[in-house]
């Protein structure tokens, strides 16, 4: 029986018991208007409260809890029903109910009000609820199925040159020719041209602003670009970097890949030494064939102790974290291309072109 069977089943039967007392008692007329005595309930209002709900959670914190308020005019009572429990009376049209089914699953709340002459009128609710069972809840994606420019309300860009910080060369832009969806893929494209006075342009995108979360997983699923001189990344950086500055804000770098050994992967951590007011990191490598020709899944599960840093579930990288450290606040996604700089060093002279294709990125509470 599917939970709208269940729901007009439990609406239907007392309906019919009410109209025979109603029958009974009463009477009325062959049309079944109510008799002049008759009090019928009206303006039923049934509010519902997932607790925990919020734009990052909204289907819950996980607890399953759920609360509700009914009200109704000329009403005296309350038959509450949450989807497949038994239907219950209640007073006051006040009532909480814990589901405990794993993982998020659409429920039905329904209930009937009642007046003092026994007559009644119902109303349901369907809703999603969260339950933690130790797994992670999906709370923001982009799969890049829709062709064009990526996602305005989910990303934006660093715009312009200068070397980042670390002597890059290309010029960052938000042209087509550098950033483009197709084919179900995001596609991040490094070019030899003058452009802007530089020798090489590409694309920075990120979530800056638009979203942003602490604690939870990243999963991405991207081939890499295979020239010499390219360096891709896949990374994040604290939300109060505007205001704190690098690297007070911290820098998570799920994935980066030298320009000079694409058989190899990084994972690293950035953070402020506060002995010297330097930069401090741990990071470390791992040997992975095919990056450049395959897609590989990069992804990284972050809690209130910890950073795990995988490799198609393989996980080969792990920092202990503490209150010293500032991955305790909010952090926005990159994905970049660069070309030469301290990771990227010497560019192919020979150099044209090259690509980084993301096929999905999910973010996990």
């Amino acid at each position: 029986m599917t939970k709208y069977q269940r729901f007009l089943t439990f609406l239907i039967t007392p309906l019919f018991v009410t109209l025979v007392f109603t029958c009974s008692s009463n009477g009325s007329d062959d049309s079944g208007t109510p008799m002049d005595n008759d009090i019928i309930p009206s303006n039923l209002v049934l509010n519902v409260d997932v607790v925990g709900a919020d734009a990052t959670n909204p289907n819950g914190n996980g607890s399953g809890m759920v609360n509700i308020e009914v009200s109704a005019t000329n009403a005296i009572k309350y038959d509450i029903k949450f989807d497949n429990s038994p239907a219950f009376e209640s007073l006051t049209g006040i009532a909480s109910h814990t589901f405990t089914e794993s993982g998020t699953v659409n429920y039905i709340i329904s209930v009937i009000a009642y007046s003092s002459t026994n007559n009644s009128i119902s109303t349901f609710k369907s809703i999603s609820v969260f339950v933690d069972n130790g797994q992670f809840q999906l709370i923001w994606s982009d799969e890049f199925n829709n062709n064009g420019a990526p996602n305005s309300s989910k990303w934006s860009y660093d715009i312009g040159s200068g070397g980042w910080g670390n002597g890059e060369s290309q010029y960052y832009t938000d042209r087509s020719e550098n950033v483009i969806i197709e084919d179900g893929l995001l596609k991040i494209k490094a070019i030899k041209e003058n452009y802007m006075g530089s020798e090489y342009t590409s694309s920075r995108i990120k979530t800056e602003g638009k979203f942003d979360f602490t604690n939870g997983k990243v999963e991405i699923r991207a081939k890499l670009p295979g020239s010499q001189g390219t360096w891709p990344a896949l990374w994040m950086l604290g939300a109060n970097f505007q205001s704190v500055g690098w690297p007070s804000c911290g820098e998570i770098d799920i994935m980066e890949q030298t320009g000079w050994d694409k058989s190899t992967v990084l994972a690293t951590c950035h953070w402020l030494n506060q002995a010297d007011s330097s930069n401090a990191s741990y990071g470390t490598n791992v040997a992975i064939s095919g990056t450049t020709t395959s897609f590989h899944i990069y992804s990284m599960e972050w809690s209130e102790t910890t950073i795990k840093i995988y490799v198609d579930e393989v996980e080969y990288y792990v920092i202990d974290l503490n209150s010293s450290l500032p991955f305790d606040n909010d952090f926005f996604l990159i994905f970049n291309v660069a070309l030469g700089g301290s990771l990227g060093g010497t560019i192919d002279s020979s150099f044209t072109s090259d690509t980084m294709e993301i096929d999905y990125v999910r973010v996990y509470r």
